[in-house]
């Protein structure tokens, strides 16, 4: 769940006052079924700071109900004045712009009716994520399954990933996407080598020669690790900002919606499986030999 500013002294009702803070806590314990129920409770007496704060829980969901009622709740918030609602919404047009073209339909969540705590599946603890990954074991068979050149260059960025900081697993799902670990592809924008590197690119993280399988990688396993920092591991924004430049996720607050970055990023997602990088640890499994 997404780091959220704790509530602001406001001239709410104290019961009302009181929820909301309780449902911040629960979000910093990372328990969202419990600050859903809290924020739930003060949002049926009216409160837009709470049908705001709901909506960004609900945002937060791993299913397709939970962004749609999400919309709904930051569009009545915002109907109402409330200025980050507002905002919220103008950044949810950018970053899904499929969900804005939904008809917004009168439909909120079951708690604001009946009053029961909202039910629903929750996000593991990013901690957690290391277990979403694709296992080393299923990676190792992919690799043995190349033919002998690609697998040499799969080998390679096995061995340079973690140098980098960076999990070769992920660094293995962009290689394959950008050049199915070919040394000598080119793109028609002119991206070039295994790692797909634009010469603007390639000439910031110092690779003097982009059809040198090394050099290449080393120039993109660097950005990459860049984008990782940049985006606070998140695989998906790290991904599309690597198609289509960290500017254009800036600008749209999210993955750009562009089809090929969108196919991009899903690609990448499919291979790595977790939404967040995990970094190289002392325990990654033995490298192919």
């Amino acid at each position: 769940m997404p780091a959220v500013a704790a509530p602001e002294w406001s001239d709410e009702p104290p019961m009302l006052s009181r929820w909301i803070e309780e449902g911040w806590a629960a979000q910093q314990a990372r328990d969202p079924l419990k600050a859903a129920a809290r924020y739930c409770d003060a949002a049926r007496f009216g409160s837009t700071e709470a049908q705001y704060r709901l909506g960004l829980v609900f945002l937060d969901r791993p299913d397709d109900e939970g962004p749609r009622l999400a919309r709904n709740l930051l569009s009545v918030a915002a109907q109402r004045g409330h200025e980050k609602a507002q905002a919220a919404l103008a950044v949810l047009s950018h970053s899904q712009p499929g969900l804005q073209r939904l008809p917004p339909g009168p439909d909120l969540p079951d708690c604001l009716l009946t009053g029961a705590a909202p039910q629903f599946a929750v996000r593991p603890a990013q901690n957690d994520y290391a277990a979403w990954v694709v296992p080393h074991e299923v990676v190792e068979r992919y690799m043995l399954a190349l033919p002998q050149e690609k697998r040499r260059h799969a080998l390679m960025i096995q061995r340079l990933a973690p140098r980098f900081d960076v999990d070769f697993r992920l660094a293995l799902a962009i290689a394959r996407a950008e050049s199915n670990f070919d040394a000598m592809a080119v793109s028609p924008k002119n991206a070039q080598g295994l790692m797909q590197l634009i010469p603007d690119t390639a000439s910031r993280f110092g690779v003097r020669n982009p059809f040198d399988p090394e050099q290449n990688v080393r120039g993109g396993l660097a950005y990459l690790r860049w984008l990782l920092e940049r985006f606070e591991g998140d695989v998906a924004l790290a991904s599309a900002a690597y198609n289509a430049g960290e500017g254009a996720v800036d600008r749209y607050g999210g993955i750009p919606p562009y089809n090929e970055t969108r196919n991009y990023v899903q690609r990448i997602l499919n291979f790595y499986r977790a939404p967040m990088h995990q970094r190289p640890t002392a325990s990654v499994a033995p490298q192919l030999r």
